[in-house]
């Protein structure tokens, strides 16, 4: 195969595979299985912090949001396409080195892992800021140490996660994830009952267009699409691949207008007052408010071990020896939520964190390195198509700079100030 050109140019959203491609593995979950799935992959955190972004950009930066989410539908549509013009892709490293060799599947390897991880660590730091919002008296002890409230919930929180990593099958996962589609769809209607009813109102007007803080907008949208790692694993575990870009495109549509709508609202209840996470402004008194809060804390439940599968699955690739050993595989991934835990105990700047995660790693990540690896594999008869590849490369690499540089300085100058 090394150094042969290979022809991807078929329709988008094609319903059947063409010519004699093959599939290395034949999966067993039902096409509603892949969708909750995949909706829970992206009705992430970034549901909490969509409002925080529109506030930041101000209303000319929903453009951009729209904008994203057509390059990282476009991006996820060639993810398929290049798993079924080379059956031997199974997961996103793969498609890395099928490209580039064995530098691409490091740098997508290492690309993947940051993000998924990072994605997963933001989870316990959101716990950790809605549990202390709902009982800030609170504090622990342990051998004669005395922990804030916040600390604590963290930690909490992860002992109460962990056995969910220990599952890797995502037939078994899609029922976990259902709870998540679920756990957004309240959120949202809470948070609109708490403005048409419990007296905040829709009526802050905001700015049309805040240029300052654009890079902190795009950055913020680009996390809210950051569940490309994912794709092939849902991919290959579907049992009729063929509806997969049906699959991708329900879950674009949906997850897009449910960010449009908690950012419009939120905005419009709170101005530029919001708060990182929305949460953090609704008013605690209000039973609206506290299940909108309660059902954040949901969330991470259903979400945490289907984003860390990946990483999972990467580190224990790297001891072949004890990789199929079911002790290993839950000693590695408890592992994992323990570093995760001491990062979220260390950086506990939700915002500034997933920003910064947005900019550099999750656009990166999710719509840069899968237009590159298609553009290599398809080579010279991409045809016409070539040049819209490219423009979503250029435009993803644009985020991924400006963002990253603001979400660097205000992490730094935050932590500065923390110590």
């Amino acid at each position: 195969m090394e150094g042969e050109r290979i022809f991807i140019a078929q329709p988008l959203l094609e319903n059947d595979f063409s010519g004699d491609v093959k599939c290395v593995k034949e999966g067993d979950a039902s096409f509603s299985k892949t969708l909750f799935n995949g909706l829970n992959a992206l009705s992430g955190v970034g549901i909490l912090s969509v409002p925080y972004a529109l506030a930041s950009g101000g209303w000319l930066s929903l453009v951009l949001l729209f904008a994203i989410a057509m390059a990282a539908f476009y991006a996820g549509l060639l993810i398929k396409r290049c798993m079924e013009t080379d059956p031997s892709i199974t997961n996103f490293p793969d498609m890395g080195e099928r490209a580039f060799g064995n530098i691409g599947r490091t740098v997508v390897s290492v690309f993947m892992c940051a993000e998924l991880y990072l994605v997963v660590t933001g989870f316990l730091i959101v716990e950790g800021d809605n549990l202390h919002n709902l009982f800030p008296e609170m504090k622990f002890q342990a051998c004669g140490l005395e922990l804030g409230g916040k600390q604590s919930f963290v930690m909490i929180v992860a002992l109460l996660i962990t056995p969910s990593v220990w599952l890797s099958n995502l037939n078994i996962l899609s029922y976990i994830s259902a709870t998540g589609v679920l756990a957004s769809v309240v959120i949202i209607a809470s948070v609109l009952w708490v403005g048409a009813f419990d007296g905040i109102g829709f009526h802050s007007k905001g700015e049309f267009v805040n240029w300052s803080g654009i890079p902190t907008a795009v950055s913020l949208y680009g996390f809210c699409y950051c569940a490309h790692p994912i794709f092939p694993p849902l991919y290959n575990s579907m049992k009729n691949k063929r509806n997969f870009s049906k699959v991708l495109l329900l879950c674009f549509v949906c997850m897009t207008i449910s960010y449009a709508s908690i950012a419009i609202f939120g905005y419009l209840m709170f101005g530029s007052k919001l708060d990182p996470e929305i949460t953090l402004n609704l008013p605690i008194h209000k039973l609206s408010s506290r299940v909108a809060i309660y059902t954040t804390l949901v969330s991470p439940l259903s979400k945490y071990a289907l984003m860390l599968e990946p990483v999972a699955s990467a580190t224990e690739s790297w001891f072949p020896t004890y990789h199929k050993k079911r002790s290993f595989r839950i000693f590695i991934r408890t592992a994992l939520v323990a570093t995760q835990v001491i990062i979220a105990l260390v950086v506990p700047f939700f915002g500034h964190l997933i920003s910064l995660v947005g900019a550099f790693l999750s656009v990166t990540a999710s719509i840069t390195l899968p237009c590159l690896c298609f553009l290599k594999i398809s080579g010279a008869n991409l045809g016409n198509e070539q040049v819209l590849v490219i423009g979503v490369i250029v435009f993803s690499i644009l985020i991924a700079i400006f963002g990253t540089y603001t979400s660097l300085v205000q992490l730094i100058h935050g932590t500065v100030l923390q110590y």
